[in-house]
Formats: structure tokens, C-alpha cells, sequence
């Protein structure tokens, strides 16, 4: 991983120190977060409250109780990203552990809770070593779960990925990986056209892994058989996959049409035209619309020069590129960001939104028992904005990561 040029900007919400403890809320008390727009599953309760209470959300409050004036704020959950490469000049693919956990720190001080780590395309004996890597970060809490982004995807819709190390997906070697990761798989973006593709979705599906079609040059027709062999989640919508067209449709429709399928958006203004998102969202619906960062090292970091596996990527102006060709290289995006662009750009109902960024990622990842909702006994993770959807408080099971009391 090739440093940043430039060190976190100063206009960065104000936190611990990465490496640091959070501040608890109430340490051995009960907290009540009070006066705030409070986002339920049910609906927006204004003048709301969040009870918290050992780390989780709790049902009532005793008397006596610390109370935390919100009003004029938004409360809603944790946001939780599916796919997520990287933050704060690390790199989840080939970073140390100390770096993949300032790479997590960064993203949590910017409200997400909940990442999983995405790796790139690499050899099959470096991709299965990470995953084991990763893995203890996933067993002791710090990360959600590991997603393989390649390298089983096709060489005609590459993005970002070395195509000297891409590989059609053979059943054996997806195992491998699958099994690398031990449990802790939660996601592989493949292109099911490829040779092997229908089989490694099949198999994927029953080990209880996400199969995602992305880095696909699929026809509408493979698409559908595709999802028809167990594939439920579309990588990044439109990008790295052939348009939507009126004579031939491509993967794009028939990944907004089937109703077993959640879309990836990447809503940064760069990946996606505010109308490609808007079509999206009309045609999947709230209950199938997923805002994920596809975030590389320069997340929350700055300009520079990063590398992204093998490819160095110059990262201007917020947006990431290849240095050879000049593809798009994932993405600078930060949750908040997406949030804020959904509630003041795409003007979407902020009830939406947050099914989008946390309740429907927990639910793919079978999680949401414990995230993505505002509920009594679930973990106290949220997010509280300000009324211009400017973050100013990020919760994680109790504790305080961007305290809003002196944010």
C-alpha cells in the first residue's frame, strides 16, 4: 500500500484517536438520548428518545437517569456497508492488522458501524492467506465479514482488478477461498457467464454465502439464469457491467426486475448519474436498494497515491483512478456523505435512506438481529445529524466514537 500525500483533513468530524477507547455514554448508567427525530422501522417519532443501557438499546429508563438533550438532531442506526476496500491510507486487502483497524476506525467516525472488508483481485494463495487474516478481525469484532471482489470476474468489465491475475470460477478454488475465510465469508463477486459461473453461484447459495453478479459482461438471459441459480445482490449497479439497453437489456434489468435481487448504489455524484439512481431506487424499491462506499485507502485520508492490490491508483479532487488507463477505482465515499446526498440531492424520504444504508445491509448479512434498527435489544449503534443531515454523533454498543456534545 502506497502512502497518502496528504494527512485527514481538518473538517473531520472530531473523535477519538484511532487505537483509543471510545467514550461510553454512561459508564454503569443508564442514557437516554432525548428530543430528537427518531427514525423506527415503524416511522419518524419526533421529539423521540433511545434508551441505552450496557452497550444495547434498552426498553424504559429507571429514574434518575443521564439524559442527553438532542433536539433539532436526526437519530438513526449505525449504517452498516457491504462493501468496503479500504480507509484512512489503509488498505483491507494488504494492510497490516493495525492498519485495517484504522481503516475500520475511519469509517466508523464517519457512521459506519458495521463494514465488512472487500478484497481485490490477487493470487489464490494471497486472497485465501487474507481471508484468514481477516478473519480474526471478524472473530473478535472489528469487522462484519470478508467479501472477494474478484478474482473471478470477467476480463471485459474489469474496473479496477489486474486482468493478468483473473481467473474463470472454478467451483474448487471458490470453496477454497469460502473455506479460507473460516466462516466469516459473507459475500464473492463473480461474473456467472464466465465458465464455472453457474456452479459457483450453486455453490455459494448453499454454504450460506452471498453470491453478488458484478465485473460481469452477462447477457439478460445469463443474468436471469444466474439469479435463478441463487445469485441475490447486483455489485454496483450500471458500473463495471454493460448498459441498459432498449433491444438488449443486459444485466441491468434483469437485476432491477427480480425481486429476490439488492442492488449495490454507489451515491458519491461520480459512479452514478443522480437519474441512474433515482431509476434504481423507483424500480427496486427501498426494500431492495443497498448504499454501499466500494471505499479504497483514500477514504477519510486525502489526495495521493495509493496502490489498490497490484494497480497504483492517483486519487484527485476526491476521485479515484487508475494511473494506466484512468478507470474509476473505487471510491472516496464515506456513508455520511452518501446519506446526506440521498436527503439533499435525490431528495429520497429519509425512512428510505435508512433502510438502504442500514437496515437492508444487516438483514444480507444476517445481522439484523443485532443492527440496522432502532429497537430495545439491539446493540446501541447510531448516527445523530444535524437538520442539514450533517453528522454529528456516532454511537457503537454504548460507546461515543464522534461525541456530539463537543462535535
Amino acid at each position: 500500500m502506497a502512502a497518502a500525500a496528504s494527512t485527514p483533513p481538518a473538517s473531520a468530524p472530531a473523535a477519538a484517536r484511532p487505537g483509543t477507547s471510545a467514550a461510553p455514554v454512561g459508564a454503569g448508567t443508564c442514557t437516554v438520548l432525548a428530543g430528537g427525530r427518531v427514525v423506527l422501522p415503524t416511522g419518524v417519532v419526533d421529539g423521540g428518545r433511545v434508551i441505552v443501557e450496557g452497550g444495547r438499546i434498552a426498553g424504559a429508563a429507571p429514574e434518575g437517569a443521564t439524559v442527553v438533550d438532542l433536539a433539532g438532531h436526526w437519530l438513526v442506526p449505525g449504517f452498516v456497508d457491504l462493501h468496503n476496500h479500504g480507509g484512512g491510507g489503509a488498505s483491507f486487502t494488504s494492510g497490516t492488522a493495525d492498519e485495517v483497524l484504522r481503516g475500520v476506525r475511519t469509517h466508523r467516525e464517519h457512521g459506519t458501524t458495521t463494514v465488512v472488508a472487500s478484497t481485490v483481485t490477487g493470487e489464490l494463495g494471497f486472497l485465501a492467506r487474507r481471508a484468514g487474516e481477516l478473519s480474526e478481525l471478524v472473530e473478535q469484532g472489528d469487522l462484519a465479514g470478508v467479501h472477494f471482489e474478484g478474482p473471478f470476474i470477467s476480463p471485459c468489465r474489469k474496473g479496477a482488478h489486474s486482468e493478468a491475475l483473473l481467473r474463470h470460477p472454478d467451483p474448487a478454488e471458490v470453496l477454497a477461498l469460502v473455506k479460507a475465510a473460516r466462516g466469516t465469508a459473507k459475500m464473492m463477486t463473480l461474473a456467472a457467464e464466465l465458465p464455472g459461473g453457474l456452479d459457483s453461484v450453486r455453490l455459494l447459495a448453499d454454504h450460506g454465502v452471498i453470491a453478488a453478479l458484478g465485473h460481469t459482461d452477462a447477457t439478460y438471459e445469463q443474468t436471469a439464469e444466474a439469479i435463478e441459480a441463487g445469485a441475490t445482490v447486483a455489485t454496483h449497479l450500471f458500473n463495471a457491467m454493460p448498459p441498459l439497453g432498449h433491444r438488449v437489456p443486459g444485466p441491468v434489468a434483469a437485476l432491477l426486475q427480480d425481486e429476490r435481487v439488492t442492488v449495490e448504489l454507489i451515491n458519491d455524484g461520480t459512479h452514478l448519474h443522480p437519474a441512474a439512481l433515482e431509476l434504481a431506487v423507483r424500480c427496486a424499491g427501498a426494500a431492495r436498494t443497498a448504499f454501499i462506499t466500494d471505499a479504497m485507502d483514500a477514504a477519510g485520508f486525502g489526495d495521493g497515491t495509493y496502490a489498490l492490490g497490484p494497480l497504483a491508483v492517483e486519487v484527485k479532487d476526491g476521485v479515484a483512478r487508475l494511473v494506466d488507463d484512468g478507470s474509476i477505482a473505487g471510491s472516496t465515499l464515506t456513508l455520511d456523505t452518501a446519506f446526506k446526498r440521498a436527503a439533499t440531492v435525490d431528495l429520497m424520504p429519509v425512512e428510505d435512506i435508512v433502510r438502504a444504508i442500514s437496515a437492508n445491509p444487516a438483514r444480507l448479512l444476517g445481522v439484523d438481529d443485532r443492527v440496522g434498527s432502532l429497537e430495545p435489544g439491539k446493540d446501541a449503534d447510531l448516527v445523530v445529524l444535524d437538520a442539514d443531515f450533517t453528522l454529528k454523533g456516532v454511537l457503537r454498543k454504548g460507546a461515543w466514537v464522534v461525541d456530539p456534545r463537543t462535535a
